[in-house]
């Protein structure tokens, strides 16, 4: 098969040439849309998944659909040591340069109080790029938006951007990536700001992506929360849609699979997005001709899990102290002890403290680091799963 008309796309955020098993949520997003720019009341949106089921792809999908409607976007990813304002600011104003109000005056004043929200935790002494957003020519409005809290400043902030895109009939959508890595506060400051935009019916929505836990993580920060959004969880693809996203692309360049094969690409994969688009590309380099055999998979298995061995889960893996890759492996141990669980599913605490020989108390920094990094997270109380499929699996063979 010719590399050059390989159609897979195994990249972080990157589209696959078919985006298979996501047409509920794109028509679901489509009347979002259409119901907030008409004025009714509608939630803000959720994406919740493991690493490596497209919620990145799905976020950026979401977004090409509002740019398509009319609405001003923005996105920015959440990082742990980086507070909400500035690229929220970045963000909006993308958005309000997207919205082209008609009234230059309108727009500069927004820009204005974006600017100001930006700005505010400067002191007098910030360096000069700390003072200053190159990108916003306005001037910054006083008074808005600046007052220090950021929950005031955030109302503040959406009520006017989302007064302008009121104006001209349409909307304006912030897609935030990485969401459970917010700051306590500015989660909470996001929370009430979404609360009040829905009550004053603007066409302000929030559409955020993150890990399983989440959802606890905005419950934990605003009771009123699980009312507040709408929750979504993005799994693996089931058959169909795998086999979708593997013949679709496939079909475009005169390529096709046997059915034996697809069925092998299905179990080698489990159906997770990332996974399809990486045994697709190597399956794709080493088969002779098409169509694809079962044959031409069992052989490029070896360079596709060694592939995601260094791509995908090893340098998760570096990220891990000698502790808490102990902990790792005991966790992958147990799951493999427990009959009825999968490497997607979660084990107990006590379990894993039962691989280890100690007591559970005394591992909890291990595991609250691993949690703090993304890599597990709390599936339910004294439970615990890994945030990456599969990957009790990788720590096994590495041994």
């Amino acid at each position: 098969m010719d590399p050059i008309r390989n159609p897979y796309a195994p990249g972080a955020g990157q589209r696959p040439p078919e985006l298979a098993g996501r047409d509920d949520q794109l028509r679901a997003f489509d009347v979002v849309l259409q119901r907030v720019a008409a004025g009714r009341p509608e939630r803000s949106l959720i994406l919740t998944g493991l690493r490596g089921v497209g919620k990145t792809v799905l976020l950026n999908a979401l977004r090409s659909t509002a740019v398509r409607a009319g609405w001003g976007t923005g996105k920015l990813e959440a990082r742990p040591d980086q507070s909400l304002r500035r690229p929220l600011s970045s963000a909006l104003h993308t958005a309000v340069r997207e919205l082209g109000h008609p009234r230059p005056n309108e727009s500069a004043h927004v820009l204005g109080v974006v600017k100001s929200f930006a700005q505010r935790d400067a002191g007098a002494g910030a360096p000069l790029r700390e003072r200053w957003n190159p990108g916003i020519d306005a001037p910054a409005v006083r008074g808005r938006a600046d007052s220090g809290d950021i929950e005031i400043d955030l109302v503040e902030l959406l009520t006017d951007v989302g007064g302008l895109a009121s104006d001209l009939g349409k909307g304006v959508a912030i897609f935030i990536d990485e969401m459970q890595d917010l700051d306590p506060d500015d989660v909470s400051a996001l929370c009430a700001a979404c609360h009040e935009i829905s009550q004053s019916s603007l066409p302000v929505i929030v559409v955020g992506a993150g890990l399983p836990f989440l959802p606890a993580v905005l419950s934990a920060s605003k009771s009123y929360s699980e009312r507040l959004f709408s929750y979504q969880r993005i799994d693996r693809l089931n058959r169909e849609a795998a086999d979708r996203a593997l013949t679709a692309p496939a079909r475009m360049e005169d390529a096709a699979f046997t059915d034996e094969a697809l069925t092998a690409m299905f179990e080698a994969t489990g159906g997770y997005p990332y996974f399809i688009q990486a045994y697709g590309r190597e399956v794709w380099d080493l088969a002779p001709a098409s169509p694809i055999t079962v044959e031409d998979v069992a052989v490029a298995a070896p360079a596709a899990e060694a592939e995601l061995a260094v791509g995908f889960f090893g340098s998760r893996y570096e990220r891990a102290t000698p502790a808490e890759r102990d902990y790792l492996r005991a966790m992958a141990q147990a799951a493999e002890a427990d009959a009825g669980a999968s490497d997607d599913s979660s084990v107990t605490t006590a379990a894993v403290a039962a691989v280890l020989d100690k007591k559970p108390q005394s591992l909890s920094p291990a595991r609250d680091a691993l949690m703090k990094k993304g890599l597990i997270y709390s599936a339910a109380r004294g439970q615990i799963a890994f945030t990456v499929p599969h990957f009790g699996r990788y720590l096994r063979e590495r041994g």
